[in-house]
């Protein structure tokens, strides 16, 4: 499967938010397509650094990861989120992005965090595949009764 990583343009946001709004998960976190869109467009005007993946044959956006070279505790890189179009997970494109931003991170950090929700335990199954490990638990952060998994992992 041939895939293309690159940086969010503001023209992938709408197909982006319309496949978001009608995740479960992302519907838990009350995330609409209207509240995706404006979080992505002011991400852009920030600068932010939000990827997207393109895998050929596939005509939407397969992906994508948003995250920061120092958002945890002001000094490691964190991810924010990352996304897979609910009709291509289980492709490895998740594998992918993450590759990408820790291959990215390296060059400024050996660490890398991320927040999990404590009902995503597919994503809990996928961060430890990939060598994160769950070093903290934040209780109601996000959501009340929801706590948010701290996962680490050294990037060497």
């Amino acid at each position: 499967m041939a895939s293309t990583i690159r940086s969010i343009q503001l023209d992938d946001i709408p197909q982006i938010a319309q496949w978001m709004a009608t995740v479960p998960l992302w519907q838990r976190y009350n995330l609409t397509e209207t509240v995706v869109t404006k979080q992505f467009q002011k991400a852009i005007m920030e600068q932010a650094l939000i990827i997207v993946i393109e895998v050929d044959e596939q005509p939407e956006i397969a992906g994508f990861a948003w995250y920061s070279r120092q958002g945890a505790f002001a000094r490691s890189p964190y991810l924010k989120q990352i996304g897979i179009h609910p009709k291509l997970t289980g492709m490895g494109i998740g594998g992918q992005l993450l590759t990408y931003i820790e291959d990215d991170c390296k060059q400024s950090s050996d660490q890398l965090f991320l927040l999990v929700s404590d009902f995503n335990t597919e994503a809990q199954k996928f961060y430890q595949h990939h060598g994160y490990a769950h070093i903290g638990t934040i209780p109601n952060y996000v959501l009340a009764n929801v706590a948010e998994l701290i996962y680490h992992k050294r990037l060497i």
